[in-house]
């Protein structure tokens, strides 16, 4: 390896250290191995701002932007209040059956929507229902964000790399669901039993708690009918952008902005109020990110790491679709599922080309199905995760990176463990 190679990685290694020892906090970290990267002449200006491949994804920066906004506008209707208590009442207060109806609701939603725009969504309404129920919310949390990165691998926008694979591989949204939805659904069913004993802790509750919250009615809670309406036909103008998006020739993120600059227009609430819940530290906790493995990128390692995996499989399909899924489920958990595809997608791109017909496109399914559920592997493996971090830090509940990666990691090595029988069977056995 060269000396800038080395540098790249030990100030990678030193910033990721630090955030998952929480020594410093997390966007002080990675904007100080941003400045490295940059001070060292690892990466610069134009590969960090302008780069589609090592540079910022604005994409995703101003798609989290805009559904904040939208978001935030949103709470200000007690349209989560209501959803908080209709839940709970639906589960009868019983712990489990809120959490399982939660992640329920959060898997489907981030097929339908996206994971990001889904737990922005659920986050609000996780708080409320376990305030009222006097539950600690951390669990819940976690087990939702999961349930969203599960949910979100089975559409072609459900999760921001199969976005990426799709634009690569000429997929279509069909194409996702034919080949990755009905696995989706067995792992999210093995998910859900699972949940009954990893987070079995959480499922203590308070009787008289309870019986206050079935006696609420959950229509008093909407506090602005008018707001209402007007950000919920926002909101499904702006899903349905998400789902058209290719044929309106327009990007996710300029969807959500022109969601959020519609709403604040119309319903006149004022630019303090709008902006008031966007979460900037984690905007600003992603550029970093972005710009350090950017440096990567740019200096080779992660090309060179490519290149070493493609001479290492040779011509045996099935194996190098065992070692692309194993790989891309450890590395996407190190450093975010979004840049990895980005950088892993040119290198699958040749792999599938050196096979006969469509068998390669097996591969493309590895891909995905590595990244999306090694997304759940850390802390800082999706944008979801980080999402909903910044979101329990700001609720007065923080998680730390390792109670977050303890579960985690289990919940991603099950999923990948699945996945392996099931791209055999699917592809080679009865493909």
């Amino acid at each position: 390896m060269t000396f800038t190679q080395i540098a790249a990685l030990v100030v990678f290694t030193g910033a990721y250290t630090l955030i998952a020892t929480e020594r410093v906090h997390r966007v002080a970290a990675a904007l100080g191995g941003a400045a490295l990267m940059l001070g060292l002449g690892l990466t610069d200006g134009d590969a960090a701002y302008y780069s589609e491949d090592a540079g910022v994804d604005w994409n995703v920066i101003f798609l989290l932007l805009g559904m904040m906004i939208i978001v935030g506008v949103i709470k200000r209707t007690g349209l989560f209040e209501y959803l908080a208590i209709a839940a709970a009442k639906r589960a009868r207060g019983r712990p489990f059956a809120v959490m399982t109806l939660l992640v329920v609701i959060t898997a489907v939603a981030s097929a339908l929507l996206d994971n990001v725009t889904t737990v922005l969504l659920i986050a609000p309404v996780t708080f409320l229902v376990c305030d009222r129920l006097g539950l600690r919310a951390t669990p819940y949390l976690i087990a939702e964000v999961l349930a969203s990165n599960i949910g979100g691998t089975a559409t072609l926008i459900g999760d921001p790399p199969n976005i990426i694979i799709a634009s690569r591989a000429d997929l279509s949204f069909n194409d996702f669901l034919v080949n990755l939805a009905p696995f989706v659904v067995v792992v999210l069913l093995a998910y859900v039993a699972v949940t009954r004993v990893m987070f079995r802790d959480a499922f203590v509750s308070d009787p008289d708690r309870v019986a206050e919250v079935m006696a609420l009615s959950e229509r008093e809670a909407i506090r602005n009918k008018t707001l209402l309406i007007q950000s919920l036909t926002v909101l499904f103008l702006v899903l349905v952008g998400f789902v058209l998006h290719t044929a309106l020739h327009f990007e996710p993120s300029v969807v959500a902005l022109l969601g959020a600059g519609v709403l604040v227009l119309v319903s006149r609430v004022t630019t303090e109020d709008a902006i008031a819940d966007v979460e900037w530290e984690t905007l600003v906790f992603f550029m970093g990110l972005f710009v350090m493995v950017g440096a990567l990128v740019e200096t080779g390692v992660i090309g060179k790491f490519a290149d070493a995996l493609a001479s290492a499989t040779g011509d045996q399909l099935f194996l190098t679709a065992v070692i692309l899924l194993a790989v891309s489920l450890v590395l996407s958990g190190l450093v975010d599922n979004i840049p990895y595809v980005a950088t892993m997608a040119p290198v699958v791109a040749v792999l599938v080309d050196g096979y006969p017909g469509d068998s390669g496109e097996v591969l493309w399914w590895a891909l995905a199905l590595g990244a999306d559920f090694g997304g759940n592997s850390t802390a800082v493996g999706a944008s979801a995760n980080v999402v909903v971090l910044g979101l329990a830090a700001r609720n007065g509940t923080p998680i730390s990176f390792w109670e977050f990666t303890r579960y985690g990691v289990v919940i991603a090595l099950m999923s990948g463990a699945m996945a392996v029988p099931y791209l055999w069977l699917r592809y080679f056995a009865f493909g």
